[in-house]
């Protein structure tokens, strides 16, 4: 059974107030959590990595309860997405282990979040850092959310470790204007509208 203890964990709030434009009437909030995990697979070929999957699913749980709770709750949370590093002796097939652990566990959280949760992987040496792609949860074509957050930590991830991340948003980017589904048109029946 694979192990994948955490070394750290930091969690990053953005209140986005201003774009250049006049003020909004409220600021949109953003948040990702970040987490340094060791790479049970790091340093050789294993064929099998789906058990992985599920000995990772309560840490997607733990870290999305985390990030709710400091994003101020359920309420509003509109916008989601998750990536992963994997650390210099791992591969890019580690980084995918968080595909259904990470999404799942805040499609879970969320509520009636259909639409598939955006993601990137890569492998990438210590102080690396990775865009953390955006969408609606209910409807993939809501352009108005898509969006990316940078994170990293910079003394991860080492090379036997895995950096996993999730993030989450409130509202649509500040002075969104270019058109498409807009988000009180979703009526969410199959992720996509």
């Amino acid at each position: 059974m694979p192990d994948f203890p955490v070394r750290k964990m930091l969690t990053i709030l953005e209140e986005i107030r201003h774009e250049n434009g006049p003020a909004p009437a409220a600021p949109r909030l953003r948040g990702a959590i970040v987490a340094i995990v060791r790479n049970p697979y790091a340093g050789g070929y294993v064929a099998d990595l789906q058990p992985g999957m599920d000995d990772l699913k309560p840490l997607g749980l733990e870290m999305t309860d985390r990030l709710i709770a400091a994003l101020g709750g359920i309420e509003g949370i509109d916008g989601y997405g998750k990536a992963a590093i994997a650390g210099e002796a791992g591969e890019a097939e580690h980084a995918a282990l968080w595909h259904v652990p990470g999404g799942y566990a805040m499609r879970e959280r969320l509520g009636e979040a259909r639409a598939i949760v955006p993601s990137a992987m890569k492998v990438g040496g210590m102080g690396a850092r990775i865009d953390v792609p955006l969408g609606h949860i209910n409807a993939a074509y809501v352009r108005s959310h898509f969006d990316a957050m940078e994170v990293g930590v910079p003394d991860g991830p080492r090379a036997d470790e895995l950096l996993l991340a999730l993030a989450m948003a409130r509202g649509p980017r500040i002075h969104n204007r270019m058109g498409g589904l807009a988000a009180h048109e979703v009526t969410g029946l199959d992720g996509l509208r």
